[in-house]
């Protein structure tokens, strides 16, 4: 396996230093770096419409992360002003793992570790979605963080869809622990979920210099109300019924 960035200084914080807050006033860019397209099987977002949901939001960055593909992400790319990570969460036995800065879609992997190496092997970085939530089969546990923290760029602390409230705290502390760098992400399935939460990080142009970035970040915003699920759910089934399929 790959050797994983080393991130500057890994903090998960909620807030900023005063200092660093003054410091960065002007130049800090807002970022929601984990959204879906309805090029997952649970989401009718168009690309467009993430587009014009993140403009109004004020989004700066967008990481476009569909389940097991990238298309969605070169989608909006297509079409955005601003700046769009190519992303994707991938689908593994232990649990969802995203991978950012990606270039070719990378198949569901048979472990964690795997998965890890595919990302690796593209240069991107290794981001754990939505740990510890007690609702989701799809989340990554303590145990398996854990034992994949020494390859682990940055933890998701602050996931909009998270159920109980608490499980966001758990997952900052867990990475506090670990000496991992959090981020924030909507998790957003369809447009009005985009910049539900957010991270305000300092400017990056490429996957390091996001690392650095991100060991500056705060994460701002709150957790959606439970039902929001429930558009996920109707996405399933009616794209389950008309047989849907991107071109």
């Amino acid at each position: 396996m790959g050797q994983p960035r080393s991130a500057v200084a890994p903090l998960c914080s909620d807030t900023l230093a005063v200092t660093v807050r003054e410091s960065h006033a002007k130049k800090l860019m807002r970022a929601d770096l984990h959204i879906h397209s309805n090029y997952s099987p649970d989401s009718l977002t168009s690309a467009g419409s993430i587009v014009r949901w993140a403009m109004f939001r004020g989004l700066d960055i967008v990481a476009i992360t569909d389940h097991n593909s990238i298309a969605g992400a070169l989608a909006v790319r297509s079409l955005a002003s601003f700046r769009v990570i190519v992303g994707e969460e991938i689908t593994t036995p232990e649990g969802e793992l995203i991978g950012l800065f990606l270039s070719e879609t990378i198949p569901p992997q048979a472990s964690l570790e795997a998965a890890i190496k595919a990302i690796r092997a593209q240069g991107g970085l290794v981001y754990v979605p939505h740990p510890c939530d007690r609702v989701r089969g799809s989340a990554i546990g303590a145990a398996a963080l854990t034992r994949i923290a020494a390859d682990v760029d940055i933890v998701e602390g602050l996931n909009a869809r998270v159920t109980w409230r608490a499980d966001n705290a758990l997952a900052r502390t867990l990475a506090h622990d670990l000496g991992i760098p959090c981020a924030a992400g909507s998790d957003a399935h369809q447009g009005a979920e985009i910049g539900r939460v957010y991270t305000q990080m300092p400017p990056f142009d490429d996957a390091d210099s996001m690392l650095a970035s991100i060991a500056k970040a705060s994460l701002h915003g709150h957790e959606s109300f439970p039902l929001v699920h429930a558009s996920s759910t109707y996405a399933r089934l009616v794209k389950q019924m008309v047989h849907w399929h991107q071109e």
